[in-house]
């Protein structure tokens, strides 16, 4: 588990979620869902209106700079998760009932990242 801290979109106050992820190379991989419901969560709202954010984890904090995944990159990414424990092989047809497709979210390290 990793702990983000996001800006809000609307209010500009500093927000903190606790999410799964896997590691890709320097990168940290997440799957922008709120639970199984319908509407994307709030810290991928808030990330697509500012990018920049500080993750939390177990060895420290790192600033990133956080992207939806596309094409090729995102179906490597989406079938790591099928075989990643905690998110199996269910995962495809539990996001088949979203209406919209399941965003990969990738953090990067942040530009001159000395944490």
């Amino acid at each position: 588990m990793l702990r983000i801290h996001t800006v809000g979109r609307r209010s500009g106050m500093e927000r903190v979620t606790m999410l799964g992820y896997f590691e890709d190379g320097p990168n940290l991989v997440t799957l922008a869902m709120n639970g199984w419901g319908k509407a994307d969560p709030a810290w991928w709202l808030n990330l697509q209106s500012n990018p920049q954010a500080t993750v939390e984890l177990p060895h420290g904090r790192r600033d990133v700079v956080a992207r939806a995944a596309s094409g090729a990159e995102r179906d490597r990414l989406w079938a790591a998760f099928t075989d990643y424990p905690g998110w199996g092989s269910d995962i495809g047809a539990l996001a088949a009932h979203r209406p919209a497709e399941t965003a990969v979210v990738i953090f990067e390290p942040a530009e001159g990242n000395d944490r």
